[in-house]
């Protein structure tokens, strides 16, 4: 065992390096210069503050380790392996390939130990956002007095790329604003860039622009200089009440002769001459994956030492179920994801009624319902809570000094919104919810991919769902955005046609624990419908049903619609069955959850044998041929809408009962114009 401490520090650095330069040739594929660049401050981190436990990657209290420039996912496995997860040699000389605990990005739920999906720049900054938003409500929630039951920071490694990209000043204007002081972010500046010096697009001074955020700034001169990065990690750790950016000057591909400190060090392998000469340069064996005795032993003593903190941790929860029984059911039930017994016992029943609601303000009196008896339930809007009805009655806004509130207040930040969601799901404790206009869906759309990619429940509250917002015009009407969400894989896109819908809408949104949830909701006001002669809304949970048979014998139409133009096509089949067609009406809110269900069951909605099917939405038609089949009809709009009162936009565009009786009739061979 090697005495020197210093020598032991480079040893242990070095073996990160290597593992991501071997790993990466073997696979002919990866990113090597940001590891070799940024192994020291890892290493510093890692060895020296990181409080985590390899035996148990889900240790509620650990500390949290975003590593948002996810191309350098090598320096994270390597780091994963040496300090005893379940991530063999074997898994790091398979980078990359099928089937392996190692793929090109870092994975969520695939490798044990990564906090969170990361490759899209900037998504991780947000999501170790919403990781400290999390942790400082649980504390300020559950702590007391000789309890410090919450008590863990949120660490981040992000490159230049995650600077550029907006999400992360969002995120970080946000995070200054609430004052995460446990939060620390090393920003690994090595001022290259895949084409070439990152001065070529990217001049400013960062570190002003995070201090205008409202953070603490340090920087750190030399990349390999152990003492200052320690030094400033020590005194970020000292601010409790703004979180810090670390700014350490690297050398991407650090040690290699004629890769280090440009951009070919990036994003391809070293190749073995390389390879050979860099081993040559900084000391090191021949032997591919070489990991030293000595750097083995110690960081098992890392394991070790994490395995002691969370046997600490769990004596002090002990004592706090002694001391506080009722708070730590409550806290140890949130942290398994479990909804309380109570959970639905105040969300709202409504009774038929012909002027209705509009689905939004449904919407609102069902979240607050839920919100009563679900402390995890918390979000907010981006800046539109009063339209989206997303407040949350009794309770105040989670600010700097007021962290133990619910109301979220993102600001008109649409992806740092969704990128924050997913940290505070991936935290656990939470089931999130972020609410905005169903247009605005576009400036979060790759947090709420990666949300459907990690499988995490946060749901989505868009109102404003089509034309009907009516005289706001084109720019805020939106047309292809239901088909575009319903295109990302496990993401429930669900569009409730009334406020009894809408309950089911949030009972499945709250119960589909691996699966994020739109609810599609309306600005108008849409009748409750009178199920006394229809299916009950609780058939919701089937994503399609038979809303109800019009006639006495077999239908010979299939009307299909979807939120407020369900009512359309219910006014169609009135008219329909008044002159003596029969008639199938069918409300399909949530195409995902249909889709799901047994082909007989599918059969038994849509029987094959009727091929005459018309479906109306307010919104672009792909899609809907799935349903129609190749005879049917879709009503909808693929092509912009206008300004003006929904009344005559319904009529103008053609959404309207006439235009679907009109319709039926043609698949029937019937004139039915009149």
């Amino acid at each position: 065992m090697i005495s020197n401490s210093a020598s032991l520090d480079t040893l242990c650095i070095n073996t990160i390096r290597f593992l991501a330069v071997d790993a990466i040739q073997q696979a002919n594929s990866g990113h090597p210069g940001m590891p070799m660049g940024s192994a020291p401050m890892a290493h510093v981190l890692w060895s020296r503050y990181l409080r985590h436990n390899p035996a148990n990657p889900a240790w509620p209290d650990r500390d949290r380790f975003v590593l948002s420039a996810g191309h350098g996912s090598m320096l994270l496995y390597s780091l994963l392996h040496l300090t005893g997860y379940d991530l063999s040699l074997d898994e790091l000389k398979n980078f990359r390939q099928w089937g392996s605990k190692t793929p090109g990005h870092p994975e969520y739920g695939h490798t044990p130990g990564v906090e969170t999906t990361t490759g899209p720049l900037g998504q991780g900054v947000a999501n170790a956002v919403g990781m400290a938003m999390a942790e400082a409500h649980l504390a300020a929630r559950y702590n007391r007095p000789g309890y410090e039951v919450v008590n863990h920071f949120t660490y981040g490694i992000v490159g230049d790329g995650d600077l550029m990209e907006g999400i992360s000043h969002e995120a970080a204007s946000l995070a200054g604003h609430l004052g995460l002081g446990k939060l620390i972010v090393f920003y690994d500046d090595n001022q290259i860039s895949i084409e070439g010096r990152t001065d070529i697009a990217f001049t400013e001074d960062r570190l002003k622009r995070f201090e205008a955020y409202g953070w603490h700034t340090r920087q750190v001169a030399d990349g390999n200089d152990l003492t200052a990065i320690d030094q400033a990690l020590a005194a970020a750790r000292a601010e409790t009440n703004r979180p810090s950016l670390i700014a350490v000057r690297t050398l991407i591909g650090f040690g290699s002769p004629n890769r280090q400190d440009t951009a070919k060090a990036h994003g391809e392998p070293l190749g073995p001459e390389e390879i050979k000469l860099t081993r040559q340069n900084l000391n090191w064996p021949a032997t591919p994956f070489y990991v030293p005795t000595e750097v083995a032993e110690y960081f098992s003593t890392l394991a070790a030492r994490g395995r002691e903190l969370e046997t600490a941790w769990q004596a002090q929860l002990a004592g706090y179920r002694q001391a506080y029984p009722e708070l730590a059911a409550e806290f140890e039930e949130r942290l398994a994801g479990r909804l309380p017994a109570n959970w639905q016992r105040d969300i709202p029943a409504f009774s038929a009624d012909a002027k209705g609601k509009a689905t939004r303000v449904t919407s609102g009196l069902i979240l607050n319902g839920i919100a009563k008896n679900v402390p995890a339930l918390m979000g907010g809007s981006a800046d539109l809570a009063p339209s989206t009805m997303t407040l949350i009655a009794g309770e105040g806004g989670f600010q700097k000094n007021a962290p133990d509130q619910r109301n979220i207040h993102f600001g008109v930040r649409e992806h740092g919104m969704g990128g924050i969601l997913n940290g505070m799901a991936l935290h656990g404790g939470f089931i999130p919810y972020g609410a905005t206009f169903l247009i605005f869906s576009e400036y979060m759309r790759p947090a709420i991919r990666l949300a459907s990619l990690m499988k995490q429940r946060v749901i989505y509250v868009f109102t404003h769902d089509s034309i009907g917002l009516g005289e706001d015009g084109p720019t805020h009407q939106p047309i292809e955005q239901l088909a575009s969400l319903r295109a990302i894989p496990n993401l429930n896109v669900i569009r409730p046609c009334d406020a009894n819908e809408c309950v089911e809408a949030w009972r499945q949104a709250m119960l589909s624990i691996e699966t994020p949830t739109v609810l599609a909701l309306t600005r108008q006001a849409v009748p409750t419908l009178d199920r006394a002669d229809m299916a009950p809304a609780g058939e919701l949970a089937k994503g399609g049903y038979v809303l109800k048979d019009f006639g006495e014998k077999s239908p010979e139409v299939v009307l299909i619609g979807t939120g407020s133009e369900l009512h359309i096509a219910l006014a169609a089949a009135e008219t329909l069955a008044g002159k003596g067609i029969a008639v199938r009406l069918v409300s399909m809110p949530c195409w995902e959850l249909f889709d799901k269900q047994p082909a007989a069951y599918r059969e038994s909605v849509l029987p094959a044998a009727i091929t005459a099917r018309v479906a109306i939405e307010a919104g672009a038609t792909l899609g809907w041929h799935r349903y129609v089949g190749e005879r049917g009809t879709v009503i909808g709009l693929d092509h912009f809408g206008a300004s003006a009162p929904i009344k005559d936009l319904y009529r103008n565009f053609g959404l309207t009962s006439e235009r679907v009786v009109e319709a039926a009739g043609a698949l029937l061979g019937k004139n039915l114009k009149n």
